[in-house]
């Protein structure tokens, strides 16, 4: 969703600063906009024209529902397809197409581990060396794979090469942010 909501913070709520990563609290009773809306998590936007991001376990400060790790259908998919799809959840609060879409995910291994359970390894970059939100980006990663059923851990490393250009992202990717 890209929109321009207004709402007012029902509680505090912690946040992540865009675009340099830094954790604020805003306090319940700030009025904010919802900027974008995409994979569980949200961009808000203050009077002062600072933008915010917004996890999933807080929504309900926004009024909203987290959402579900994984739909029924999902769930039922092959585990690669499944760890795939976490991925696809992944946005870069600045721009609206997922990370793999944008070609930032390089490499994805999935290997066993203990039992039924499996280790996965992600390597992935950013769309600028210095970004402030990478950590965040690569945590959200982590996170996502790691609630999967049968993922018992995933490494994500963040990689600057090859250094991401926008020849990495999907035709599909490149058409919806006018790069075509």
């Amino acid at each position: 969703m890209h929109s321009r909501e207004q709402i007012t913070l029902q509680r505090d709520v912690k946040t992540i600063q865009i675009p340099d990563g830094t954790p604020i609290v805003l306090p319940g009773g700030t009025e904010v906009w919802i900027t974008q809306e995409l994979g569980g998590s949200f961009t808000v936007m203050n009077d002062r024209g600072g933008m915010f991001r917004v996890d999933d376990q807080d929504a309900d400060a926004l009024g909203k529902k987290p959402a579900a790790v994984e739909t029924e259908d999902e769930a039922a998919a092959p585990l690669e397809e499944r760890v795939w799809n976490q991925m696809r959840k992944c946005y870069d609060p600045e721009i609206p197409v997922n990370i793999v879409e944008l070609g930032l995910v390089y490499d994805c291994q999935i290997d066993p581990a203990d039992g039924d359970e499996h280790r996965v390894s992600i390597k992935m970059t950013l769309t600028a060396p210095g970004c402030g939100m990478g950590p965040v980006l690569a945590q959200d990663v982590k996170s996502r794979v790691e609630a999967l059923g049968g993922i018992n851990e995933a490494d994500v490393e963040v990689v600057l090469d090859p250094p991401w250009n926008p020849n990495m992202m999907s035709e599909a990717a490149r058409l919806q942010l006018g790069f075509m």
